[in-house]
């Protein structure tokens, strides 16, 4: 038992040193991200990405030094970190943006609507409700309001189910999440049906480009304003950088 002890020890101690330390440093790293994910595109994009299927095996893929860092959401970061050991969260934010709809370029109508009902759920407390189930934790339970009046048609959102907490499939193989409950909570205060099909994390855009969809959210890009139009954000999130301690 002695030799075993010592053995994990000698192991400990060999495990490479951190290199990160603020966001500057990881251009060109092997970067950890979940597979699918927005944190997985970003990382091609900033140095040699290694994508892991679940948090565990990322977690130990950055403390054995397979990878020298690893990005993700803030929500999901906060969580996958306070339960293990041997890594951090770097302080400063490597990402900031904002949860928004792509809606097309050509109906600004829809564009209004939207934004209205957007406005009107933030009036309301449903945003902010929402927003504090998927990020804080908050025990509440999404309801649609009645006495509103049902118009015929409806909106088709086009979402990946890879990225919780905002849109994944639950237990019983049901779409949920932040961006799945608003977009249901537009369709409900526009009195519309509501839809969904699932598409590639890349595909967002082009679903909507050629009229698949009506609306789409997810990882977004920045440079998409001749493609679409972006609707007004209904939350705000963040990627971050995991590192060894």
């Amino acid at each position: 038992m002695v030799l075993i002890i010592a053995a994990l020890a000698g192991c400990r101690d060999e495990r490479p040193p951190n290199e990160v330390f603020t966001a500057d440093d990881i251009s060109g790293m092997i970067i950890g991200a979940l597979n699918g994910t927005p944190s997985a595109r970003l990382a091609e994009e900033l140095g040699l990405a290694r994508t892991f299927y679940t948090g565990e095996d990322l977690i130990t893929g950055l403390v054995t030094g397979t990878v020298d860092c690893a990005i993700m959401e803030s929500v999901m970061a906060d969580e996958l970190v306070s339960g293990s050991q041997g890594v951090r969260i770097l302080s400063e934010t490597l990402l900031e943006y904002e949860l928004r709809f792509a809606v097309p370029r050509e109906n600004a109508q829809l564009l209004n609507v939207v934004n209205n009902a957007l406005k009107a759920l933030d009036d309301n407390g449903t945003l902010r409700d929402l927003r504090d189930k998927y990020f804080s934790g908050k025990n509440y339970t999404y309801t649609p309001p009645e006495g509103i009046e049902q118009h015929p048609g409806e909106l088709t959102l086009a979402t990946s189910s890879d990225s919780p907490p905002y849109s994944y499939k639950d237990s019983d193989g049901e779409y949920t999440g932040l961006d799945i409950e608003v977009a249901r909570a537009v369709c409900d205060y526009l009195g519309v049906e509501f839809n969904i099909i699932e598409v590639d994390s890349k595909e967002l855009v082009t679903a909507v480009w050629f009229g698949r969809a009506n609306l789409a959210t997810g990882w977004l890009p920045g440079d998409i304003d001749e493609q679409v139009s972006i609707s007004d954000a209904y939350a705000d999130t963040a990627q971050v950088i995991i590192v060894r301690k």
